[in-house]
């Protein structure tokens, strides 16, 4: 955790020093011009944002590997897959209601592109299938 973080620093630094290169080329290149008509202000201001991206996810990443207190059995290339397996829930792999609310938040979405006339189907199809979701467990061969 902690390499990633510096290999973010360093991604930041190295697109803030391209930016620096790339507007001062730019003024360079065009010395009839006055420096800010001279810039192309597009590809500074996103290499410029790449770079506060890049300092952003490293600080994220810094503060993340801070609060959880050193490493995770995750991390570490030496531990056991039985190291780090907490309990992550119940998952039904035979359900076909994840497949029909995604088709509902499609349908939802077509309904916002293509005529507002879609998004009431969308509404019932998603109604129906988190009802479906919940209670899958309460009704036929899996009920409890």
């Amino acid at each position: 955790m902690r390499t990633n973080t510096g290999l973010w620093w360093l991604l930041a630094v190295f697109f803030l020093i391209v930016a620096i290169v790339y507007t001062g080329w730019n003024i360079i290149a065009h010395p009839d011009l006055v420096w800010y008509q001279a810039v192309e202000w597009v590809g500074s201001v996103a290499l410029l944002f790449t770079a506060l991206m890049g300092a952003l996810i490293a600080f994220y990443i810094g503060k993340v590997h801070k609060a959880q207190g050193g490493e995770l059995p995750e991390d570490v290339l030496t531990s056991d897959i039985d190291d780090g397996d907490p309990e992550l829930g119940e998952f039904s792999p035979w359900s076909w209601w994840p497949i029909v609310l995604a088709f509902s938040a499609a349908l939802g979405m077509i309904g916002l592109a293509v005529g507002a006339w879609l998004m009431p189907i969308g509404i019932g199809v998603f109604v129906v299938a988190i009802v479906g979701w919940v209670y899958e467990y309460y009704r036929g061969y899996f009920a409890r």
